[in-house]
């Protein structure tokens, strides 16, 4: 069996998603992206007529992973509930955040964090990204409200908002401190939160009909 090989634009995009995700956007070079990937100067221009453009197909290629990988898996499962989804979102970022040994943080929010203030067009790009986010979680709170699952106090909206700022957070912070359990405390309080608006199922002898006395059985 031939074994595949990455095509050149992977090899670009994964050098320079390594070194960004170490060095920060500004302190990697065209230079740095050229000697880590192996590829030549002709071929990288080929594919990105510049280090902006690049950096741009990056964060596309960031999203797309994060959708597949994460948001589809746990908010796109059918065989779950609305409330259940948001508890295995909460999982798998715990779980990424485990297998990386707390190194890297969060792309887009490194990203974000370097780049927000000082280049409009990355900014822009990433209010699409967590608004991304942000839309799936209201979305899976809605039909947990529709369902009766959660109460209609509940604002999905500033839910919503609240769970990607408290996932952010801990990343940032699990990302400084070297500590899984910073993370781990962030999505046990934040699966408590979501407790204080989810509706208890009646116990289930008062789901049953009741019978009529001498109704046979």
């Amino acid at each position: 069996m031939a074994v595949a090989t990455k095509s050149t634009k992977d090899q670009i995009l994964d050098a320079a998603s390594r070194l960004i995700s170490v060095k920060g956007y500004h302190c990697t070079s065209l230079d740095d992206v050229l000697r880590e990937s192996g590829v030549g100067k002709g071929n990288f221009y080929y594919y990105f007529k510049s280090k902006e453009e690049l950096g741009y197909a990056i964060v596309d290629r960031v999203v797309e992973r994060f959708i597949q990988r994460t948001l589809e898996p746990s908010l796109g499962d059918p065989s779950l509930t609305p409330i259940e989804q948001i508890h295995r979102f909460f999982d798998r970022i715990l779980e990424s955040q485990r297998e990386r040994n707390c190194v890297g943080g969060c792309p887009m929010g490194n990203l974000a964090s370097e780049l927000s203030d000082v280049h409009e067009g990355f900014r822009r790009r990433l209010v699409d990204v967590f608004a991304l986010w942000r839309e799936r979680l209201h979305r899976a709170l809605g039909q947990a409200q529709a369902r009766g699952e959660l109460a209609a106090r509940a604002e999905p909206t500033q839910v919503a908002q609240f769970i990607v700022a408290a996932l952010e957070g801990a990343i940032l912070m699990t990302k400084v401190t070297k500590e899984i359990e910073v993370m781990e405390q962030c999505v046990a309080e934040l699966k408590t939160h979501l407790a204080l608006y989810t509706v208890p199922k009646p116990p289930l002898h008062a789901r049953e009909p009741h019978r009529r006395i001498g109704e046979h059985e």
